[in-house]
């Protein structure tokens, strides 16, 4: 699978800043999808790169054997002449500290975490960098923290402006990939090992001209097609940029215009230019709409250009995609020179966007690869018994249809009814004694002012309620409660203020909320979460939403959960961070949240939005069980220990009839088992906390060929019971399998596993009737009789 990513950062500089940053992501071969924000000015990033070219010049300039033009050997007085490798080193370091310290700008920040939870990490990524300035782009990009959190990624860097070249088709009939090694000048240099490398290249045709002049380059490109162009010497993007081709002569790519406009038309796939500064002459080649370029940002030592040109053939012509093999040669050049790990930025692919890379079989007008197709000799047939034929077509049938089914959503309700079950018949566990709930149930409402409550409780009720608990010092206030208006008392304010409190907020829903509900105003941002769930189709509560990415024009903006931020608050306290993984799961402590796919168990109908967890509810008489209770009256008359809330997480919510708050669960869906929101609150905090602190299991599913494996398991039991036994034996025998299977999943449950009970035994029993119906009647028993002496 192959990824590619098109960060556009558009107009602008480092001193400016850029205002508009867009990011396309295509994957899947789907149309794009699309992430845009902004990047601040960040002057000293540009200033810390420029310090390190001058360091960089100070160290090449006093060695021998560098791929230079003449140009470069001009001294300058204001760089360093004597460059500490320390300082240097140092300086590498920072540079990668820097940049990405820029990228973590929270404009920048909601592109890199939608690209995270999008981005797999065991997929081809592409990531073409596009940018109107040009010193941009001449930043070793790859320092970003992306390419190493996923090691199949590389950088390319392109032109805003791109097209697609028509070519002519041309024939290959010899299968080999044409390459024009152009060998120019090579005083100080060896070039010798370049052509060493050439001509060991498998399936290659290779033409070499050493030193051309200007008129037999250009006849080269006019009258013969290429596949790959070569140039190792000296080269340099100072001014308009140039290749010394000889002793005599340094050619631009704008005297080569036509020529190379042919060869590209002629189907010139890519350049490799193992010289010295090459990007300018990159760009150059680029509005030739030359496909793919390879060059050396930087002047580069020998030893560094054959390491790495040695490395991308060897892997390139093995038949590994172009990126993937300038990636692996590029690590090898770690450490090599007294450059360090900076040798290894030096190389860079140079990408026209609308052309995709080439493999080296491609290039040698190969056919996509196919297995041989042998023909074996005639051997002697041992078939199949009629019986095992039966087995395996049954099992075939019945697990194909019942897959089918389940992959459709048609088992859904009764594969969620039958999980219900199961969680309903787990042991019983205990309340969670990190929790207490205040109830504000209806008598709790009506004992108030009518005029003095603008929602479940008046600004006096609350600010007594506040104060009176953070006399008992709990750990976290959580209010369950809408506040999308000020308070007007400043002793509320300063209560709310507290940062032990959070509060919620409900975003907007194209269904069920258009609008959405704002925060309360006295809470920042970090105090305030979403207080959103998710139904399944048939309104049963199973999943908990941690995370989203919020819709910018919302009134609630926060991307975690009501209860994914309490925990999250509880969690600190003792060191555990929160982080997000590679593939964008939550990870708080060592315990990582992986999200749900898009077919999970048996919900194969879901809306994947955001960050979502199955439920693994505490196994109580009642969800509304979770923790101990404490009604609000109760509470103001100081009719409470302490010692129930000291150090706790204090729930406050509503518990009465008129809120219509309660939610259906796998323990209960009618309006008189139906439980507050307030409590599914606590069941989801209790979840986050638990998995973290008690090691509690999660909810966790098999994959799809598991549990397809699972279907096929029940097939084949089934046509085996009734081959073996019938009628009453025969039923006894499939009750006790289907016994026995239901007994593994109970027992897979306890400790998180969701097995496919229901299409197993849905299997189990179509093939025991399958091959019941279709067994040959059995004849009648025949009575054994003495035999019969005649006399």
């Amino acid at each position: 699978m192959e990824q590619r990513l098109l960060l556009n950062l558009g107009q602008g500089d480092w001193q400016s800043g850029f205002a508009s940053v867009t990011a396309q992501l295509w994957e899947h071969e789907q149309p794009p999808i699309q992430f845009v924000g902004s990047l601040p000015p960040w002057p000293h990033l540009a200033t810390q790169y420029e310090r390190w070219q001058q360091l960089y010049g100070a160290i090449y300039s006093t060695q021998s054997r560098w791929r230079r033009a003449a140009a470069d050997f001009e001294f300058d007085p204001t760089e360093p002449t004597n460059v500490s490798q320390q300082e240097f080193a140092t300086l590498c370091t920072t540079l990668r500290t820097e940049l990405n310290q820029w990228l973590a700008a929270a404009t920048f920040a909601p592109i890199d975490r939608r690209l995270r939870t999008r981005l797999s990490a065991q997929a081809a990524i592409r990531v073409m960098l596009t940018a109107h300035a040009p010193s941009v782009l001449r930043f070793p990009w790859r320092l970003w923290h992306l390419f190493d959190d996923y090691p199949n990624a590389e950088l390319s860097l392109s032109l805003p402006d791109y097209s697609r070249t028509l070519k002519q088709v041309q024939a290959k009939p010899n299968g080999k990939v044409r390459i024009l090694a152009v060998l120019g000048n090579d005083a100080g240099i060896d070039v010798a090992t370049d052509r060493q490398i050439l001509s060991q290249l498998p399936e290659a045709q290779v033409t070499l001209l050493a030193q051309p002049t200007l008129s037999k380059l250009q006849h080269q490109l006019w009258e013969s097609s290429w596949d790959i162009l070569f140039f190792a010497g000296h080269s340099t993007s100072r001014g308009q940029g140039y290749l010394q081709v000889n002793a005599t002569e340094a050619l631009t790519i704008d005297q080569l215009k036509y020529a190379l406009r042919r060869a590209v038309q002629k189907g010139l796939q890519l350049a490799i230019l193992n010289s010295c500064d090459g990007l300018g002459l990159a760009w150059a080649l680029a509005d030739l709409h030359l496909p793919q370029t390879i060059v050396m940002r930087e002047p580069v030592p020998d030893a560094i250009a054959h390491q790495f040109l040695k490395g991308f053939l060897a892997q390139f012509s093995r038949g590994q995609p172009l990126y993937s093999s300038v990636r692996e040669a590029r690590e090898k050049l770690h450490g090599l020179t007294e450059l360090g790990n900076c040798a290894a930025w030096l190389p860079v692919i140079v990408q026209n966007p609308a052309e995709e890379p080439p493999t080296w079989q491609q290039l040698a007008g190969y056919p996509p690869l196919c297995p041989p197709v042998l023909q074996s000799p005639p051997q002697r047939r041992h078939g199949l018994t009629p019986a095992v034929r039966r087995l395996g077509l049954t099992t075939l049938a019945i697990t194909a249809v019942i897959a089918g089914l389940r992959w459709t959503g048609v088992l859904q309700s009764a594969e969620l009814s039958a999980y219900d079950a199961l969680m309903r018949l787990r042991p019983l566990e205990t309340a969670d004694p990190r929790l207490v709930v205040v109830t504000i149930d209806e008598s709790d409402i009506q004992a108030q002012t009518e005029g003095d409550r603008r929602g479940s409780l008046a600004d006096a009720t609350l600010l007594q309620t506040l104060t009176t608990l953070a006399g008992y010092e709990p750990r976290i206030i959580g209010l369950d409660l809408y506040r999308d208006f000020p308070a007007s008392d400043p002793a509320l304010v300063a209560a709310l203020s507290q940062p032990n409190v959070v509060g919620l907020c409900k975003s907007r829903d194209a269904i069920a909320d258009r609008m959405g509900i704002s925060p309360p105003p006295e809470l920042s941002s970090t105090q305030v979460g979403f207080s959103d769930f998710i139904e399944d189709t048939d309104g049963t509560l199973r999943r908990q939403l941690l995370t989203l990415t919020p819709d910018p024009v919302s009134p609630c903006t926060s991307p975690y959960g009501f209860a994914t931020l309490i925990a999250i608050h509880y969690l600190n306290e003792t060191g555990r961070q929160p982080t997000f993984t590679a593939q964008g799961d939550l990870q708080i402590g060592a315990v990582v949240f992986p999200r749900l796919e898009r077919r999970t168990g048996g919900l194969q109908r879901m809306d994947q939005g955001g960050n979502q967890l199955l439920l693994n509810y505490r196994s109580l008489p009642s969800p509304q069980q979770i923790a101990p209770r404490i009604g609000l009256q109760q509470l103001l008359n100081g009719q409470v220990n302490p010692d129930r809330i000291r150090d706790r997480i204090v729930l406050i919510g509503v518990t009465a009839a008129s809120s219509g708050d309660f939610w259906s669960t796998p323990y209960g869906t009618r309006a008189h088992n139906r439980t507050a929101g307030v409590f599914m609150q606590a069941q989801m905090i209790s979840q986050l906390i638990s998995a973290v602190e008690d090691d509690r299991p999660l909810i966790w599913v098999l994959p799809q060929w598991a549990e397809v494996v699972c279907i096929a398991l029940g097939a084949i039991a089934g046509s085996l019971l009734a081959g073996r036994w019938r009628s009453a034996r025969l039923m006894l025998a499939w009750l006790l399998t289907a016994s026995a299977f239901t007994l593994s999943a109970w027992v897979a449950l306890l400790s998180g596993g969701w097995l496919p009970l229901l299409p197993t035994l849905l299997s189990l029993g179509s093939s025991t009737l399958l091959t019941a119906s279709q067994a040959p009647s059995q004849p009648p028993e025949r009575s054994i009789k003495s035999p019969h002496f005649a006399e």
